[in-house]
């Protein structure tokens, strides 16, 4: 208390006990891919689709990128961060040839009427790993771990097993970001026979391509559907939260399929985590799975993993003031008050299961967590349990017939 000499009135603020933990946003995107122009190896935010077409173009023959931001923002996504993998390698007389290209829009109205193949450059597996050199020289996965709001990262288009256990790694090692994978666009083999990427709890994997118009070629494309995926999550997001499963929605942009799959055959790829896209008629054309590629059963749905990245991220940003605090039960008492609020709310927005906080959620910061050895150490230990609601994946009606006069 301040030490007053002179008789008066004095106001003081003082800081109330509770410091409110805030959930971050969980629909940020990292794409990664080939841009038909535009910085090389920056990351860069872009928030509408013509926003895109003025930094890095639009659709192109030279990769998925395009197609895929557009899925994107068509689909209800609102925020992405661009890292475009073009090599930066100028040699002679294909400069020139470039800058032609890019100033005769004539050219491609006389091209479109042609069947062009649309692929990503053979080398793209390298682009994507990337390299760290230190700050300011990295590339590729590398450029994104400096940016902290990513929460979903897809490289549209991208099949190599190589690219997508990086993808994977990249996510389980920033430990809050979630990957959106694309499955191959042909399959060479039955439908039991698709590849798939190896098990993680920190991915989902789209099967299959679906068609949409390409306004460059103005004619119809198959393309890889996790850049529409990842907006789909992001409207699910802020239309109902991240424990609604992204799944049992309108797939807008898609107007057909590369293969149209009955029940049959999507019993065959649920169990291996592989999500199916479907054309239900007068119904559309809806995502109709919702599991991660994680063959363990506590990370089985998408929505649980990332409820959980959500609740993760939101305590370690929520909960820094602790650092250097006197490690005090006064202290365990207030950590206990500030995430019990914040779970508290968590369970009203129907993230949690249970009819009462105590069946959702605990909280429990105390000696027995916190022994005199623990503290010595610098630890102040909270431990806490959450019940997500997971979603309801078979529903099951039993009907039978009921006999006149016979008690229920």
């Amino acid at each position: 208390m301040p030490n007053y000499q002179t008789p008066g009135v004095y106001v003081e603020e003082v800081e109330s006990g509770s410091k409110p933990i805030e959930a971050g946003a969980t629909n940020i995107v990292g794409f990664l891919g080939v841009a038909e122009k535009g910085p090389v190896n920056e990351a860069v935010l872009v928030t509408n689709w013509t926003q895109y077409t003025k930094i890095f173009g639009g659709m192109h023959t030279g990769g998925w990128l395009g197609h895929a931001v557009y899925q994107f923002f068509q689909n209800g996504g609102t925020k992405c961060y661009i890292n475009n993998l073009c090599e930066a390698v100028k040699k002679e007389g294909k400069t020139a040839e470039k800058k032609d290209d890019a100033s005769a829009p004539q050219e491609k109205k006389e091209v479109s009427t042609e069947k062009v193949e649309i692929k990503n450059p053979d080398n793209i597996a390298k682009l994507i790993i990337g390299k760290d050199e230190g700050v300011g020289k990295k590339s590729g996965l590398f450029l994104f771990d400096t940016i902290q709001d990513i929460a979903l990262v897809a490289a549209p288009g991208v099949t190599d097993p190589a690219a997508q256990d990086a993808i994977l790694s990249h996510c389980e090692k920033n430990r809050f970001r979630f990957a959106v994978l694309d499955s191959p666009e042909t399959l060479n083999g039955g439908i039991d026979s698709m590849p798939k990427p190896r098990d993680s709890n920190m991915g989902a994997y789209y099967f299959p391509w679906i068609q949409m118009f390409d306004t460059v070629q103005d004619q119809n494309v198959y393309a890889p559907p996790s850049g529409g995926i990842c907006g789909i999550y992001s409207r699910v997001d802020a239309t109902r939260g991240v424990h609604k499963a992204p799944a049992n929605e309108i797939f807008r942009t898609a107007i057909g399929l590369k293969y149209d799959l009955t029940d049959a055959e999507q019993e065959l790829l649920n169990p291996k985590g592989i999500n199916c896209i479907r054309d239900f008629p007068g119904r559309g054309i809806r995502v109709w799975g919702a599991r991660t590629i994680s063959s363990n059963p506590e990370w089985r749905y998408i929505n649980v993993r990332r409820l959980f990245c959500m609740v993760e991220q939101a305590l370690q940003n929520g909960t820094n003031w602790v650092v250097f605090e006197p490690n005090t039960r006064d202290l365990w008492k207030k950590i206990t008050r500030n995430i019990t609020a914040f779970l508290l709310n968590t369970w009203r927005s129907g993230a949690l299961f249970g009819d009462t906080p105590e069946e959702a959620f605990y909280v429990r910061c105390d000696d027995e967590l916190n022994p005199p050895e623990s503290i010595d150490a610098g630890y102040v230990v909270c431990e806490i349990g959450l019940a997500p609601a997971k979603p309801a994946e078979f529903v099951v009606f039993r009907v039978s017939q009921k006999v006149l006069g016979e008690e229920e």
